[in-house]
């Protein structure tokens, strides 16, 4: 495998004046054949899944198609396009089936504590996916009330093109997703062959690749990631995924923290990166006290 890292298992270690404190576990797909495992894809589809948008010709700026790409830190510039996106196609947010929780951004939950403001569906990370889903069933003329069941035909298309650009043979388990609809599982490797077939949605590499922070926002990981390198894409998911795609050699990874810590999964997708040469990304991988004094670093190892 490329400049030493190996498919398969690798270790994230906190290690403390030499002595290890912390580990997490890790296992990463080039797209080779091997690990049957399969793990549920969370908002790692979310890209894929737009790719209806493009395929039912909607007609959506990149900025729109990015926020129906991406998990979105719920920031004003977040809120106002999904609201102004419900609007154009004759929607509110009375439509969203996702749930509400407060902001990812902890800028913007500041904001709304000290002006008295709750939070709404709007605010959810995955509104931007909704909102896209209530489109596709608006110029379909299928239901808006039900479009998060598993047999409504917006979840069955989806189904259908998620298995198509991952290149399923065969069935894995479906479950329900934190935001309420269907999502796949699948192995890493079949969700690496996803991204590279993004090679056939431009469009949707365009909106994300110019649109970073619309996509994700304030500490995201994948906006880090796209911010930060010249030729790659990036998409986070619940329990510890993240799916990095190099569109100008059309190649990818995805990596899954068994334990699904995040910040674990940040510091290894970033040394993937710069081992791979697909970038330099800055990250300060040093253990310190409150004081600032370095007692430690964390390591990769695969």
């Amino acid at each position: 495998m490329p400049n030493g890292i190996n498919a398969g298992q690798f270790i994230i270690k906190y290690v403390r004046d030499g002595l290890i404190e912390e580990f997490h576990e890790g296992i990463i797909s080039f797209g080779e054949e091997g690990n049957n495992t399969p793990y549920y894809l969370r908002s790692c589809a979310k890209p894929l899944q737009a790719s209806l948008l493009i395929d039912y010709g909607i007609d959506l700026s990149p900025k729109e198609l990015a926020i129906c790409c991406g998990s979105h830190a719920g920031e004003e510039c977040h809120v106002e396009l999904i609201h102004n996106l419900l609007a154009r196609f004759g929607l509110d947010e009375n439509y969203l089936k996702c749930g509400t929780h407060i902001p990812l951004s902890r800028t913007m939950q500041d904001k709304m504590l000290i002006n008295g403001k709750r939070a709404s569906a709007v605010h959810n990370n995955c509104s931007g996916k909704h909102t896209g889903f209530l489109i596709l069933c608006k110029k379909m003329g299928w239901d808006l009330y039900t479009y998060d069941a598993p047999n409504h035909p917006l979840q069955i298309a989806v189904k259908k093109k998620i298995n198509h650009m991952c290149e399923i043979k065969n069935e894995y388990p479906v479950t329900t997703d934190g935001c309420g609809v269907p999502i796949l599982s699948m192995p890493l490797r079949s969700l690496v062959k996803g991204f590279e077939n993004l090679k056939n949605y431009p469009q949707i590499v365009y909106a994300i690749k110019e649109n970073p922070y619309i996509y994700g926002g304030e500490n995201r990981t994948d906006t880090e990631i796209i911010q930060n390198t010249d030729n790659l894409i990036a998409k986070v998911g619940a329990g510890g995924l993240c799916v990095v795609l190099n569109y100008k050699e059309n190649k990818s990874f995805a990596i899954k923290i068994n334990d699904c810590s995040y910040e674990a999964r940040r510091f290894a997708v970033f040394e993937i990166i710069n081992r791979l040469g697909w970038g330099n990304i800055k990250y300060d991988n040093s253990i310190k006290t409150i004081a600032g004094k370095i007692v430690g670093e964390i390591s990769v190892e695969f």
